[in-house]
């Protein structure tokens, strides 16, 4: 008959300074003659602070303090260490001893499996005639997929670090490297000084190389990878820094390179931080800069083809907004020059909003703003300093009916300074503003959905009064579903919508209970006198505006679409962007298409019509592919396209890449690249848990 025994501490003394008692669970307990030992015998269990022990047979003896204990052994430590042996000898707290025949299990992932296992004031385990993997044992004897053979490995518990001496390691049981010394971190430690998975990459351009990184932790809150790329045209040394603090954090990508594409040596540095300063006061910055324009397509760290390294400051509160940022632009496009953007770019802007006692919103706001070109040539080296106050006040009101009715009235003053551009002076201009809107919501529901139908009209004036203002920042606007409606529709300030106008329109959503939700809207904007300001393809310029379309669809299987499109009286389609995504068991996929007509005014030569597509399919939990391109419809021909091959199992996990760039310019040409990267699951610099595992042959 199975009964439960506590171990009292007068009976264990060397428990009683840990824990204070064990438990102990077995078909049979007793005390042969002498009274210096206890015998538990048959299914025996004991729980002792946070470990549990299983065996067939264990014997304390009170005279030498130490357990001799039959197995099969099996230990469950309360760091998640599992122990497996024939037969070991340990003292009662199972902190020092020897096990004979063992296994220890790592995280639930690495397995070390050795003749003798010893364990040595509860921190170190050393291990003799070691086998380490992370694959699955078969029964059958099969060889695992890779395995690490070592004299003797040292497991460090406080540390979390394996120290291997005179190791191989073996692929299907072929030897392929010997080390006589080697540090590996075990699978519970996150973040380890030591070697990453390096990557084999291979392109037309740079030759065939490999990536070797280098993660370096400096401390709890810093660390330092630093990857070589050694190639048959290049050596690049790449670095990764990152930096927490308390209130904010810093990272740090940068490279350094020397190639057979040019003489000079080659560089880039991206840096962004933000750090929270008190008094709801943050502070942000972002550097980016690169030796040349095509560096960073070149290595693929980075498709941007216009740098911004900007230093701002931001302070939210519950009425007012402050906000300074200063930004410098660096053009890396074939043709444009970065002196005449322009580059530098100071702003500092302040909103505050009251609610005075008659009703409303008031608004007061305030904005200086300064941009800088390099260049002192005449018209095109124009430098502008512009500084605005003004003033709005908004209310909304119900009716009994349910039409819901907003007013805003408002002026605006601003000044430019203009220096370097003997065509325009300096400038005072005022606006004063004033619109409604109308909104008549109507609501339907049944038991499948819930439909909102809502017609919009809005009617708007304003005037302009002072000198013409060069219009900058507001070259390019998109109309949308956001603006439809909105007082002014241009980007920025130098542009000024003017005379009367109006915009009538109508939105209709449906949000259905099994979770089909959809959207639509249509409006179109009406204008006293065309507007030459907007560019011809804004669809915004004359009299009455193209028709704006737009839609949105989520259905529960996981599809949406969201779409836009802009269509003249002649019903053809003026602009248009299209977005489509699918997220099933095994599918993911997205597809995208963008339709721009050339568009001198918006630096656009040639009409942009583009399709892209982004997929992954999970054929199994062990195959993966991934597929992304981008083809040209203007220009039939692709401008990029990529493809991806995953395979892994519960100890390895292998990543196939290939891409093709087919961009090219003066200093440009197109490339295609080959990736290959081998991971072992099992270390902390490996895959995660959870990962399918190989099946035994019978």
């Amino acid at each position: 008959m199975r009964f439960l025994l506590t171990l009292l501490l007068s009976f264990l003394p060397v428990l009683a300074s840990a824990q204070g008692a064990a438990t102990l669970v077995a078909d049979s307990v007793y005390v042969p003659a002498g009274g210096q030992q206890l015998i538990a015998q048959g299914n025996v269990e004991v729980f002792f602070d946070g470990t549990r022990l299983s065996a067939q047979r264990i014997t304390f003896n009170q005279a030498t303090d130490s357990l001799t204990i039959e197995g099969p052994l099996f230990v469950t430590g309360a760091d998640g260490m599992i122990f497996t042996a024939d037969s070991a000898s340990l003292d009662p707290q199972l902190k020092n001893g020897i096990l004979r025949g063992a296994r220890l299990v790592l995280n639930e992932q690495l397995q070390m499996a050795a003749s003798q296992i010893d364990r040595v004031e509860g921190r170190y385990t050393q291990l003799y005639q070691v086998a380490a993997t992370s694959c699955q044992i078969c029964e059958t004897g099969e060889t695992p997929l890779w395995e690490i053979r070592a004299r003797r490995v040292i497991h460090d518990q406080d540390e979390r670090q394996l120290y291997f001496d005179d190791a191989t390691f073996r692929v299907a049981g072929v030897p392929i490297l010997w080390l006589p010394r080697m540090r590996l971190p075990d699978p519970t430690l996150a973040r380890a000084t030591g070697l990453l998975t390096p990557t084999i990459s291979s392109s037309n351009s740079l030759g065939t190389g490999l990536k070797l990184p280098y993660f370096i932790r400096l401390d709890d809150h810093r660390d330092l990878t630093l990857t070589p790329y050694l190639s048959s045209s290049t050596t690049t040394l790449e670095a990764a820094y990152r930096h927490a603090f308390l209130h904010g954090d810093i990272t740090i990508d940068a490279a350094i390179t020397n190639d057979d594409i040019t003489d000079e040596p080659r560089a880039y540095v991206f840096a962004n931080g933000v750090f929270d300063l008190g008094q709801e006061i943050k502070l942000s910055f972002d550097i980016e800069y690169t030796s040349d324009d095509v560096y960073l397509l070149q290595y693929g760290y980075s498709s941007k083809d216009r740098l911004d390294s900007e230093i701002a400051l931001e302070r939210v509160r519950d009425r007012d907004l402050t906000q300074a940022s200063f930004t410098y632009y660096s053009s890396l496009r074939s043709g444009e020059n970065s002196a005449t953007l322009p580059p530098l770019l100071a702003d500092i802007s302040w909103e505050r909003r009251l609610t005075p006692d008659w009703g409303g919103t008031l608004s007061f706001t305030s904005d200086i703003q300064s941009h800088f070109r390099e260049t002192g040539a005449d018209v095109a080296g124009r430098d502008v300093a512009r500084i605005s106050f003004g003033t709005a006040w908004r209310n909304d009101h119900v009716t009994q009916y349910g039409l819901v009715v907003d007013g805003t009235v408002g002026f605006d003053f601003d000044y430019y300074d203009v220096s370097d551009d003997s065509l325009v002076d300096d400038t005072l201009r005022s606006t004063i503003y004033a619109q409604t809107t109308l909104r008549y919501p109507l609501i339907r529901q049944t038991a499948r959905a819930t439909h909102v139908l809502e017609p919009m009209v809005q009617l708007a004036w304003s005037d302009v009064q002072g000198d013409t203002v060069t219009n900058e920042d507001s070259t390019a606007t998109e109309f949308d579903q956001a603006n439809l409606l909105a007082l002014s529709r241009f980007a920025g300030e130098d542009a000024v919508e003017t005379g009367l106008r109006g915009a009538v329109g109508l939105s209709w959503s449906r949000v259905g209970t099994s979770g089909w939700n959809s959207t639509m809207t249509v409006g179109r904007v009406f204008r006293e006198t065309p507007d030459l300001n907007f560019s011809q393809t804004s669809g915004l310029r004359g009299t009455s505006s193209d028709w704006l379309i737009a839609a949105q669809l989520h259905t529960p299987a996981g599809f949406s679409i969201d779409s836009r499109m802009l269509v003249d009286d002649e019903l053809d389609i003026t602009r248009s962007e299209t977005l489509a995504s699918w997220s099933g068991g095994k599918l993911d996929l997205t597809a995208g298409y963008i339709f721009l007509p050339s568009d001198l005014d918006e630096s656009r030569s040639v009409d942009v019509s583009e399709w892209a597509f982004d997929t992954t399919y999970r054929f199994n939990d062990t195959w993966s592919m991934g597929l992304d391109t981008r083809y040209d419809v203007a220009s039939t021909s692709p401008t990029k396209s990529g493809l991806e091959i995953g395979w892994q199992n519960e100890c390895v996990t292998v990543d196939f890449s290939v891409s093709r760039r087919f961009t090219s310019s003066t200093t440009l040409t197109p490339s295609t690249n080959f990736g290959l990267s081998i991971g072992l699951n099992g270390f902390s610099a490996g895959r995660a848990t959870g990962l399918p595992s190989r099946q035994c042959s019978n």
